[in-house]
């Protein structure tokens, strides 16, 4: 059997419609490739397992994880994957390409589908990501323009009212999951990590016009727990700024709303 194609970044994510994952929910909830989904081949406790065994006896450790990887592999054949034509060309990763994607690779080529590897898994997407982000989120264009204002003035309304008639906006509060006051937190979610939050940040502005403007909030250069990038908290420091002001009592009843 011949051994998966593999692919080596740089490339355009539209190449590839279909993106699998197959790390541990715990890896890909830390941080996934943007599109991704999440088929793992070992769940959190099997990948654990492994490990210990791996330091104890390399041996039966591999064979373990055959068995544990095989069995979930047929898992998703006969769940998510039922219905797959014959076409289904997905681009496959795991932590470094090697082990866990290559085993999936091979059974979808077995099948007939064209499944690609990802050259140096995650932590090659990583790497591009973090080369990449700095000048994409610091360049001249999309020009940004920062609604400012005290908090309960309305400013992240206006800008998802912004959205609504077909203005681009970056919404950091939305991306990093907080309400980016003394207010804090989301109360019914965490904040993503700092690796997630950028990766979000750079699918963001992937999809804007660089000719049309961007919309955002005035933030301080930490989102909660999350540190804005340097190049994007300059040029929110550079750009124009939109007063939002609202009289105190309007003020009162808008924080009681959405607070």
């Amino acid at each position: 059997m011949e051994l998966p194609e593999r692919v080596t970044l740089p490339f355009s994510l539209e190449e590839f419609p279909e993106i699998i994952d197959v790390r541990s929910p715990a890896e890909f909830e830390i941080d996934h490739i943007p599109g991704a989904i999440n088929l793992p081949v070992l769940d959190n406790q099997e990948r654990h397992e492994v490990g210990l065994l791996h330091a104890q006896n390399p041996y039966k450790a591999r064979r373990l994880g055959a068995t544990l990887i095989t069995k979930n592999i047929h898992r998703h054949l006969a769940g998510s994957l039922k219905n797959n034509p014959n076409s289904f060309a997905p681009l496959v990763y795991c932590w470094r390409g090697n082990l866990r994607s290559n085993s999936m690779a091979l059974i979808f080529r077995a099948i007939g589908w064209r499944s690609r590897v990802l050259t140096g898994g995650y932590q090659a997407w990583r790497k591009h990501l973090s080369a990449d982000l700095d000048p994409l989120i610091g360049a001249s264009k999309p020009r940004l323009i920062i609604l400012g204002g005290l908090t309960g003035c309305g400013k992240t309304r206006l800008l998802h009212e912004l959205n609504r008639q077909g203005a681009q906006i970056l919404d950091l509060e939305g991306l990093a999951n907080h309400k980016g006051s003394i207010l804090g937190n989301a109360p019914d979610s965490p904040q993503p990590g700092q690796k997630r939050f950028e990766s979000r940040l750079w699918e963001e502005f992937q999809k804007f016009d660089p000719n049309k403007p961007v919309f955002t909030e005035a933030e301080s250069n930490r989102i909660g727990r999350l540190q804005c990038p340097p190049p994007l908290w300059k040029r929110l420091g550079e750009g124009k700024v939109v007063l939002v002001d609202l009289p105190l009592p309007e003020r009162g009843k808008l924080l009681a709303l959405e607070y």
